[in-house]
């Protein structure tokens, strides 16, 4: 332990401290040992050692120059550290008022994590919803609104980059400060997981008995259903609770808020005064992000260096007011925003969007929801499979060409390919929606196979006047005896619910009489 000793000693702390420190975290590291001085109850370090700790903790190899140490005003550093985040992280909030949004989860007196903040309780839970609906936000503003939260350790993970050592790390921490704390009193460990939905089974399986013993309180962020990419015995102990888009005005809202704000707001993306955005820009960002704030901020911080780019001010330091204009921000945004994943729910609700329409043959709302799935970036030969399907399925023998039409269609899609292919799929998708539709066959082969797997008629061999007769043998044992060729008796055939004597039945004995197909005979 000398080196993490001498380490904390350049550091400022004295000898005895130091030494209290490596004790007492058993030495894991210099950085346990720093952190319980620093929440120790007792003298802090001096200002003027306070410097060589920034130092200490802001270097890759804990060595920094004597001009450095000796600085008297460390503060530009730490600003201009802060004017490099994007403006999304900067004007992130930081307790559950600034929470723009979200009402029906947020609301005083009246929700399940309202109460839960006030009664410095908190459950784990599950914060699922799009991009940019604020799950980080509202899972470091519910820490930091605790009326208790000095109790609370706030921990935060990305299931993206974390692994299964970074995860057992924060596990054996939340114990021992749960078993003993150096104040005395208990410390939960809150562990927020953000894209939880990418760990895999057993690194979900880890966080269980965790969870039961109270250890930690979970919370976990996700852009996928829970329900499709969690296990279940995960969701039976935390509750999941559902994030909605943000509508246009909360994302006003908090444009207002980023350009009205002199210390974390626009003003510091470019580090010079004040910034006008007109509320045409602001109206023209909120009504083009799909309600993802993140994307709505990034947009304007880009807006306003585009409008100081076209001025040739984006590096001055003049302290003249700067217009972002509607041009700026559309530049900035070149596009709408999508929201779409070809592996996700979205790309199944979107498919089922299409074929409800098709099936209630709103050509318009079809042809919309094709036109959807392509801008994001749909494969064009998976919509053609769907369209194969619905054609036999809701079209059926009320236009039997249908089937041509899209067997066609896919053709189509694979010899020409997208771009070209749009407007074949756009085609078959009108013409399915305005051709008559019957389930008649759907239902026919679903009560068929319902008699198939029920066993009704005992499902009987076929009868010996239906089978083929290649051997001898065969036709020895009655095998094709009595069968009529209908080519030569058109008399022959009839429908299997036929009670003539002279029509032929095609159904096991026990199944004459049946009929599956509702369909007029012909």
């Amino acid at each position: 332990m000398e080196k993490e000793k001498q380490q904390l000693l350049e550091m400022g702390f004295s000898d005895e401290l130091a030494s209290q420190a490596l004790f007492a975290t058993a030495g894991k590291s210099v950085f346990s040992a720093a952190e319980w001085i620093l929440r120790k109850e007792s003298p802090i370090p001096t200002a003027s050692s306070q410097p060589k700790i920034n130092n200490f903790f802001s270097s890759d190899n804990h060595q920094q120059p004597r001009e450095s140490e000796s600085s008297p005003q460390p503060q530009p550093r730490k600003r201009k550290h802060r004017d490099e985040q994007p403006l999304a992280e900067r004007m992130r909030p930081q307790t559950i008022s600034e929470i723009v949004g979200q009402d029906h989860l947020l609301a005083a007196n009246s929700s399940l994590l309202r109460s839960a903040i006030d009664c410095g309780r908190l459950p784990s839970f599950i914060l699922w919803g799009p991009p940019g609906t604020g799950k980080t936000s509202i899972g470091r503003a519910i820490v930091n609104s605790c009326s208790s939260s000095s109790s609370y350790r706030f921990v935060s993970l990305s299931a993206v980059t974390a692994g299964v050592k970074d995860v057992r790390d924060v596990v054996d921490e939340a114990r021992k400060r749960k078993r003993n704390s150096i104040t005395g009193t208990v410390t939960r460990t809150v562990l927020f997981v953000d894209e939880v939905h990418r760990f895999n089974k057993s690194q979900l399986d880890s966080f269980l008995p965790v969870i039961e013993d109270g250890s930690i309180v979970f919370i976990g962020a996700t852009t996928e259903n829970p329900s499709f990419h969690l296990i279940t015995p995960l969701l039976s102990r935390c509750r999941v609770l559902t994030l909605n888009p943000l509508e246009p005005h909360h994302i006003a809202t908090i444009l207002k808020r980023a350009n009205d704000d002199p210390n974390k707001g626009l003003a510091q993306s470019l580090g010079r005064g004040a910034i006008q955005v007109s509320a045409q820009v602001i109206q023209y960002l909120s009504q083009h992000c799909d309600g993802d704030a993140r994307v709505a901020l990034n947009a304007l911080e880009i807006s306003a260096i585009t409008a100081a780019a076209r001025l040739g001010v984006l590096n001055s330091t003049t302290t003249d007011s700067l217009d972002v204009t509607l041009d700026d921000a559309k530049e900035a945004l070149q596009s709408k925003h999508l929201s779409y994943d070809k592996d996700g729910e979205q790309h199944y609700n979107l498919i089922s969007a299409l074929h409800k329409s098709m099936r209630g043959s709103d050509a318009n709302a079809s042809v919309y929801w094709l036109a959807r799935m392509l801008e994001g970036g749909e494969q064009p030969l998976y919509i053609a499979r769907r369209l194969i399907q619905f054609s036999s399925e809701d079209v059926g023998l009320a236009d039997p060409s249908a089937l041509t039409q899209a067997v066609s269609c896919y053709q189509a899609c694979h010899f020409l390919g997208m771009p070209e292919c749009s407007v074949n799929l756009a085609q078959c998708v009108a013409y399915l929606a305005l051709a008559p539709k019957s389930v008649a066959v759907y239902r026919a082969l679903e009560a068929a196979r319902k008699a198939v797997r029920e066993s009704v008629g005992q499902n009987e061999g076929v009868p010996l006047h239906l089978r083929n007769a290649p051997t001898k043998l065969m036709k020895e044992l009655g095998y094709e005896k009595g069968y009529i060729y209908p080519p030569d008796n058109p008399s022959s055939s009839s429908s299997s619910s036929s009670s003539s004597s002279s029509s032929q039945s095609y159904l096991p004995v026990s199944l004459q009489g049946s009929k599956f197909l509702d369909w007029p005979e012909t």
